[in-house]
């Protein structure tokens, strides 16, 4: 079989597995985010911490509980970190540094799972499980939650009460994460992923040199950092390593599981406001911008320039002979789409324009689907932003829904959207400016600044891969990168809330002939574009000083 055709067939089988579980699991979530009943061992969590679930909140009353359970998570792994040397099953690692230390906390707890330390040389059993695992599924739990309060803001009507975070945060893991993670889980280790908390393994090489294998629990923290779009792998290669990734298979069942949430979350979305044609709009903008990303990446990395790259059929360096060219392109794609960051294939190895379109993903704001529950609020926003961007066309009030899109609204979405991109260029630009960006890159010219861009980048959309030939372990990126993330990932759940809370004081607006339908395919288009054009001109300068100008000039 020939390589065009084996990528052709994967593509087909993951679509083919997205759309037969889109539906009954876009039900299953709509239903557990609608329910009024609580498991047991959900009241005994609730009983645990003294959270009364059937207590309504105000998005403000919302907004403190995201935040300080998030606050809480951040001290909470950096202690661990620090005293990780006193701790079981440390395997003889020291205590991670402190700058270190705060930029893993702050990666974890926002979702980015960006790491600059190799975790099977740096990170015992105790720290992995109890600390970066339980985040794994806590800050994933809490995307979900603000997603659903988002859509409850346009569901709902003259209350201004968005629900409870607590239950929505406890029913994400209990109902959605852990079931879905086990399984997955048991899928990878029959496999062949690595699943023990043995100690390390010392061999002799064939050169005679000494050499530390790491094993650990693999395969559990596998399928919650694909799952919960977090990223964060057991082993420094991530998922390139044959102890996490072992084969096709377990790649295109990762694959599968970085999207599943985010491309059913939206049929959840159609349920709960009461018109799946409405989930199906939103998923087909989702769909058509992820499928020109696939198809613009393989092609660029397949007509690769070169005799080396040729004879080899595409560009391999920095990629796994078992996985090949298509499927590294595939899970390429898919990670900087969904806020993952988990990488099966090193992206600073990718050619200067392809690399580009990695970047124009993250730059999107991670909405194509992005990652689970931030994709979809995010891509809600840029509804309300076509929306209004109609209205100006025609004169006419905004309405998305039913609900009045107005100046209170547009400005809290305006600010949304001003906040991943300003973290990421004035990120860049003040690295590149102290010299500490120039004096991290391993490249010089276009390649070193995309490098830099793409980290800041990465950080800020709460992304966490990265242009590996970048040297981020440092004081200052690890302290910039740190605020970078926490900035990236909470600033836009306060307007995201805000516009929630204003939505669901206002009374419904019936439709009229002059009303905009969104269900349909014109919308789709309208959505489609302006995220293009938002975007483009809010990064195309940058883009033109580092991907484009290496793609231009190779």
């Amino acid at each position: 079989m020939s390589p065009v055709l084996a990528d052709v067939l994967q593509v087909s089988a993951l679509l083919v597995a997205l759309a037969l579980v889109h539906r009954p699991f876009g039900d299953y979530m709509a239903a557990v985010y609608c329910s009024r009943k609580h498991l047991r061992v959900e009241r005994w969590i609730y009983r645990s911490v003294g959270a009364n679930p059937d207590a309504e909140m105000r998005w403000p009353a919302y907004l403190r509980a995201v935040l300080v359970f998030s606050a809480v998570g951040v001290l909470f792994l950096y202690l661990l970190q620090r005293v990780q040397d006193k701790l079981p099953l440390s395997l003889g690692f020291k205590a991670i540094t402190p700058d270190q230390a705060f930029n893993t906390a702050a990666s974890f707890v926002s979702n980015t799972n960006w790491q600059s330390y190799s975790g099977e040389s740096a990170m015992g059993h105790v720290t992995q499980t109890m600390g970066l695992a339980v985040q794994n599924f806590v800050s994933a739990a809490v995307g979900i939650a603000v997603a659903v309060a988002l859509v409850r803001g346009f569901a709902r009507s003259r209350t201004g009460e968005l629900g409870n975070f607590w239950a929505d945060l406890v029913r994400g893991i209990v109902r959605i994460l852990v079931p879905v993670s086990v399984i997955a889980a048991i899928v990878l280790v029959a496999l062949g992923a690595v699943q023990n908390f043995g100690d390390i393994h010392h061999i002799t090489t064939l050169t005679g040199d000494k050499q530390g294998i790491s094993p650990g629990a693999m395969a559990s923290q596998e399928a919650i950092k694909d799952l919960g779009t977090n990223g964060g792998g057991y082993a420094n290669a991530n998922s390139s390593h044959p102890f996490e990734n072992p084969n096709g298979f377990s790649n295109l069942l990762e694959i599968f599981l970085l999207l599943v949430i985010p491309f059913s979350l939206p049929r959840t979305f159609g349920k709960m406001v009461g018109s799946v044609k409405q989930g199906y709009a939103i998923l087909a903008a989702m769909a058509m911008i992820w499928f020109a990303g696939v198809v613009a990446v393989t092609i660029l990395e397949f007509q690769h320039p070169g005799t080396a790259s040729q004879a080899a059929g595409g560009a391999m360096e920095g990629k796994e002979q078992r996985f090949g060219e298509g499927a590294s392109s595939l899970f390429s794609v898919s990670t900087t789409m969904t806020s993952t960051g988990s990488v099966n294939s090193f992206h600073d190895s990718f050619s200067g324009l392809s690399g580009g379109v990695l970047l124009l993903g993250m730059m999107l704001g991670e909405i194509a689907p992005g990652g689970v529950g931030s994709g979809l609020y995010g891509m809600l926003i840029m509804a309300v932003i076509a929306v209004f961007i109609a209205g100006l066309m025609v004169g006419r009030t905004p309405e998305y829904l039913g609900k009045k899109i107005g100046t209170r609204e547009i400005k809290l979405a305006a600010c949304y959207i001003l906040i991943s991109p300003a973290v990421a260029l004035i990120g860049t630009a003040l690295a590149m400016a102290l010299g500490k960006g120039q004096s991290s890159m391993t490249n010089v010219g276009a390649h070193g600044f995309s490098e830099v861009l793409y980290a800041y980048t990465s950080g800020a959309n709460n992304n966490g891969s990265a242009f590996a030939g970048f040297a981020a372990n440092t004081p200052y990126h690890n302290t910039a990168l740190g605020l970078c993330m926490l900035l990236g990932r909470f600033l836009p759940m306060v307007f995201v809330l805000a516009l929630a809370g204003s939505l669901t004081e206002q009374k419904p607006v019936p439709v009229t002939a002059g009303t905009l339908r969104t269900e349909k395919p014109l919308f789709t288009g309208l959505l489609v574009g302006a995220i293009l054009i938002i975007t483009g001109l809010t990064f195309f300068p940058a883009l033109a000083l580092g991907p484009l100008a290496e793609g231009l000039t190779s």
